[in-house]
This record gives C-alpha cells, sequence and structure tokens, in this order.
C-alpha cells in the first residue's frame, strides 16, 4: 500500500482516469470518485493524506462537498479543480479552507509540483506542531524533553542527566510546593537508598544555572518542606 493517499473527486471520468493513472505511476495511492454523495462516503471511510476536489459535481456541489469536510476536518489538504470562470468558487473555495486550486484545462506537471508542495507544507505544519507539544514552558525558561534542550531567555542551558529530570519534575509541577521525599521518589525513585539531603544538593546546583545572570528566580526554597516553582515576580504582588 502506497504511503501518500489521494482520493481524486472529478465527475468527468477521462480526467479522473488521466490522474489516476499520472498518480499511480508518481507512487501515489488513488482512489477515484465521480460525485458528490458518493465522494462524501468515500471520504469518511478513508484515510486521506490529500484530496484532489472538482468544483462541478452531480448531487451535491464541490464548495458544499468542502464544507462539509472542513466541518469535522481542518486538517487534510484539499486542491480544488475549477473552470476559467468561477473565479467566485475559487474564492469561497479558498475561504472555507482549501489549500489550493487548479484551473482546467491545466498541465499534469503542475498539478503534480502542486500536490508536492501541499504536501511538504503540511509535514513541515505537523512537524512544528509536535516539536511545539515538546516543549515544557515557564516564564522565559523552556524544556524539549526529546532533544533534552533547555533554554533560559532563549540562552542554552546545559544540565547533567538527573538536573534534568529535576527540572522536568518542576516543569510538570509548576506552583506546587514539593516535599523533599517527593522529589526524591519521583527523580531518583522509590527504591533509592540514602538521604533526602542529596535534594538540596541538586536543587542548589539546578538554580545555579537555571537562575544565573537574573534577577527572576523559579526555584524557590519552602521552609520546613521542600521547594516549588514559581515566578519571583508573582511571589512579590
Amino acid at each position: 500500500m502506497a504511503d501518500t493517499n489521494i482520493l481524486v473527486i472529478e465527475d468527468e471520468e477521462k480526467i479522473a482516469r488521466v490522474l489516476e493513472l499520472e498518480l499511480t505511476y508518481e507512487g501515489y495511492g488513488v482512489e477515484k470518485s465521480f460525485s458528490g454523495y458518493d465522494a462524501l462516503e468515500k471520504y469518511r471511510e478513508g484515510d486521506w493524506d490529500l484530496i484532489i476536489l472538482d468544483i462541478m459535481l452531480p448531487e451535491m456541489s464541490g464548495v458544499e462537498l468542502l464544507r462539509r469536510i472542513r466541518k469535522d476536518d481542518e486538517k487534510t489538504p484539499v486542491i480544488l479543480l475549477t473552470a476559467k470562470d468561477s473565479i467566485e468558487d475559487k474564492v469561497t473555495g479558498l475561504d472555507l479552507g482549501a489549500n489550493d486550486y487548479m484551473t482546467k484545462p491545466f498541465q499534469i506537471e503542475e498539478l503534480l509540483a502542486r500536490i508536492r508542495a501541499t504536501l511538504r507544507q503540511v509535514n513541515v505544519n505537523s512537524t512544528s506542531e509536535e516539536t511545539e507539544e515538546e516543549w515544557l514552558t515557564f516564564v522565559d525558561l523552556k524544556l524539549n524533553e526529546g532533544t533534552r534542550e533547555v533554554y533560559r531567555n532563549d540562552y542554552p542551558i546545559e544540565l547533567t542527566p538527573r538536573e534534568f529530570d529535576l527540572l522536568v519534575y518542576f516543569l510538570n509541577n509548576q506552583r506546587q510546593v514539593l516535599t523533599r521525599d517527593q522529589i526524591l521518589d519521583a527523580v531518583w525513585g522509590f527504591d533509592y537508598v540514602g538521604d533526602t539531603n542529596v535534594v538540596d544538593v541538586y536543587v542548589r546546583y539546578l538554580r545555579k544555572k537555571v537562575d544565573a545572570n537574573t534577577d527572576r528566580e523559579l526555584i524557590h526554597t519552602v521552609r520546613g518542606v521542600g521547594y516549588v516553582m514559581k515566578d519571583a515576580y508573582e511571589a512579590k504582588k
């Protein structure tokens, strides 16, 4: 099965067949539909990486079909096929969330190029979203668990593995007062045998790196209890 699957919705069977042959030759998985309601059913039943959608369809217009698709799905890219004089349809389609359009008649090479460009952009956006989700942030501090990068005010911070794990725990429990025992269990493990003073030592190491060159301290001592990650400016309000 092809890695990239395309649904071709085109009522002119000759055009649909040419698209199927060209796209298959390029390595895409292709399924065709010739009418609005059939296309909607195929869309709902399949898992599509891209849709090529003709504006002029029997039963249901391409614009209405796009509207129904975008009601529940904002991500699947759609390239419209339009007639030369259908400016209003083009504008409506783009406003409804179409990614691009081609005017008939078109050169297959240009359509293939636009498909590649659209898929590249979708991949870039997906990668950006995934990368963004990996960042833990607080004030001007950010940490990426996937790449193990840490920045304070956009300056990189080098941490040891234990310091990194300790900072992750603080970031996942922002503004919560954490006891030394809680920190020890979470970062060192329940089976750790040793004094809780190790927590104080590593918090001190971490503070020197995270709060260096700033008066906006993020890691605070709660006397007689443990530590808390909070904004020093908030604490003064």
